[in-house]
Formats: structure tokens, sequence, C-alpha cells
């Protein structure tokens, strides 16, 4: 694996976005309206919650967690399709470069461009709503972790789909966060959901991350066993994840699809 081509793949995306404001601003301006949102709602819901109760670490805490996740997956999917719709993703692999190190450079890219998303949502949470990160301390460190793990997974895994049915499959990719949340209990307990939902959420790992999020902020203990488990998934996932983007990558080179890519026309 060579640093240098992964490092092209990340210095193509900084290229990209230095030369581009509208491909900068979405980087923190879902992130900064969704704190602004948030925030507010937890401002009004701790002038009618019993005293002593404060909603900001456990609810707006929660939204900050899962806007990171979706930042990291999101990171990885529009380097991605900054490739697919320049129909410049054939013309990567005209060179050198490898699927792990292709991969690779769509992770560190993820990684810089979430750093901003993060930076603002912590700002706008401690200036505006006085949510201090000391109040999860060492703790945030694994849940951000397993977060990003699995936000990178499926971030790999929505390029795959892409690449498997063509670009137009893209809109199926944004709604992912969406149809995981109900299950994954950002907002609510997980024992509120029905028996049949419980189920898929023990296989998802940031149901453990936020279940244990709760547990901290109500003064309870953290499951180690349960940071455990939802980091063995979230690995887990990543290598599934890599495992079906090389297998659809050598699926569409066998069937011509990666024609699509191309900046010919086909027809």
């Amino acid at each position: 694996m060579s640093i240098r081509r992964i490092l092209t793949i990340v210095l193509r995306q900084l290229y990209l976005i230095r030369g581009s404001f509208s491909r900068v601003m979405p980087l923190f301006a879902w992130v900064a309206i969704d704190m602004l949102l948030w925030g507010f709602l937890t401002k009004y819901l701790n002038t009618v919650a019993p005293p002593g109760f404060n909603f900001v670490p456990a609810l707006l805490g929660a939204v900050l967690f899962w806007d990171f996740f979706i930042r990291i997956m999101q990171g990885v999917t529009m380097a991605f399709f900054e490739d697919v719709w320049s129909r410049n993703f054939l013309n990567m692999f005209a060179s050198p470069l490898r699927v792990s190190e292709y991969v690779v450079g769509l992770i560190v890219s993820s990684i810089l461009t979430s750093m901003i998303g993060l930076l603002v949502m912590f700002v706008i949470a401690a200036v505006v709503f006085n949510l201090s990160f000391l109040i999860y301390g060492l703790m945030a460190l694994p849940f951000l972790l397993i977060l990003f793990l699995f936000g990178i997974a499926i971030g790999i895994l929505g390029c795959a789909l892409v690449m498997r049915f063509g670009p137009s499959a893209e809109w199926f990719i944004w709604p992912i966060p969406a149809l995981i949340s109900p299950f994954v209990g950002v907002l609510y307990p997980i024992s509120t959901l029905p028996q049949w939902m419980r189920v898929i959420s023990r296989c998802l790992p940031p149901s453990y991350v936020f279940e244990s999020l709760r547990a901290f902020v109500a003064g309870s203990a953290v499951s180690p066993a349960a940071l455990l488990v939802s980091g063995c998934l979230a690995g887990g996932y990543i290598c599934l994840a890599y495992w079906v983007f090389s297998r659809v990558h050598q699926h569409a080179l066998r069937n011509g699809l990666i024609a699509r890519y191309s900046a010919e026309s086909v027809s």
C-alpha cells in the first residue's frame, strides 16, 4: 500500500474543496443548523422538566454524536460521488492505484472534512448552550471511536451500492442515517421499541453507544462489555464493507459496468 497514492486521493479532495465555496458550506452549515434547532429545544424542555434534570447533556449530546456519525459517513460517500459526478472514477484505476489505497484515501478525506463539522458542533454546543464536554470525560473517546468506525463502514457500503447499481443509486444513500436512527435510540431508550426492532438494534453499534451515553449522564455505570460488543460489531462491519466494495469493483471490471464512470458517454 503506497502512502503517496493515498495522499493523492486526499489532495484531490482538498483541491476540490478549496476551489469551491459550495463545497465548503455543507461542511459546517447543516451541523450548525442541527445544533441550534436541538439546542433551543433542549433549553425549552429544561423549563418544563423537574428541577435538577438537564436535557442538554442527554439530548443535545446525543444529537451531536449522531451528527458526527453522519458527517463521517457522508465524508466517505461525498468523496466517492465527486469522482462519479465528474466521471473520473475510471481514470483513477487507469493508474497503479489499488482498491485498498482508494478506500483508505476516502477514509482519510472523510476524517479531515468531518473534523470541520465536529469543531463547529463543539463550539456552538459549548458557547451557545453551555454543554461542557468535561461531563463525558474520557467516555467520549470510545463513543466517538465506535461511531467513527460505523460511519466509515456505512459510507463504504454506500459507495459499493452506487458502484453496483450506477450513479442514479446515490439517492438510496442519503436516507440511510434516517433509516437507521429509529433502531439505535438516539433520542430514546431501546426499551421503548417493539421486540422486532430491538433485535435489529442489537446488531447496530450506535445503539450500544447511546444506551451507554444515557446511562453515563444519569449517573449509572457504563457496561464495558456493551462497548466492547459495539466496537467488535463496528470493526466487523468495516471488514464486511471493504469486502463488498472490492467484490463489487471486481464485478464491475468483469462485466464492463465500470465504463459508466468514464469520461466517455456510454449508451
